[in-house]
């Protein structure tokens, strides 16, 4: 999936960029509304993500201007003016959502995968051993079968598979999964965890999450002995 991110604050957009990029999404940085344009005309996107106040030209202006030349590419509206008249502009504009400054990274990923899902844009499975984990669906299949996760089950199984040599602690997977939320104890982790490992053995998979004393959480393949017990 290929986005552009059209953001004049260059310390935002590098924080946006990496995380976009983690998530295996292909990026381009433009700062300005008339550099947005310009990369439009000469590449194709899946989605802008597009801040309001810029200079040269603002967002409003180059999101009349996308509309005007027929482009119907999903918008996602990045910015820190929040009043509804503010959103209702936008909209009115041609935006196909609005995410208010400051925000949660995890929120953005989400939104952006809402977008690509109604655009009709299959995101592609990810894979380990045994199993794959449906981006469009949040199933994770094994052999035929398949069980639907919660959006956190999903969160903290992605994270697993798409980095299966690493060790995961508990403080990492808050950052990751919950960002520190205040309200979150660590133990909920391994709830969570525990909930993975009976869906995975639900559907026949001989992969799970092992907790490695002092070191954290990781992916492991079970041989057939361990997978039947």
């Amino acid at each position: 999936m290929k986005i552009l991110l059209v953001e004049d604050d260059r310390e935002l957009s590098n924080v946006i960029t990496k995380a976009l990029s983690i998530d295996k999404y292909n990026v381009d940085n433009a700062y300005d509304g008339i550099e947005a344009l310009d990369f439009l005309e000469i590449s194709k996107y899946d989605l802008v993500i597009m801040d309001i106040m810029m200079p040269r030209l603002s967002g409003y202006e180059t999101l009349k201007e996308i509309r005007r030349r027929k482009n119907n590419i999903p918008v996602m509206m990045l910015t820190a003016k929040s009043l509804v008249d503010d959103k209702v502009l936008s909209l009115d504009a041609g935006a196909d959502d609005y995410l208010t400054k400051p925000f949660q990274l995890k929120e953005l990923l989400a939104r952006i995968r809402a977008l690509l899902r109604r655009k009709g844009t299959d995101l592609q499975d990810y894979e380990y051993n045994d199993i794959s984990l449906d981006q469009n669906t949040y199933e994770v299949k094994c052999n035929g079968k398949s069980v639907r996760l919660t959006s956190k089950e999903y969160q903290l199984l992605e994270l697993f598979i798409r980095n299966p040599k690493n060790y995961f602690s508990a403080d990492d997977i808050l950052l990751r999964v919950w960002e520190y939320d205040s309200e979150v104890d660590v133990s909920v982790i391994w709830v969570f965890i525990s909930q993975i490992r009976k869906h995975l053995a639900s559907i026949g998979s001989n992969t799970t999450i092992k907790a490695s004393r002092g070191i954290g959480y990781h992916l492991e393949v079970l041989d057939d002995k361990k997978a039947k017990n």
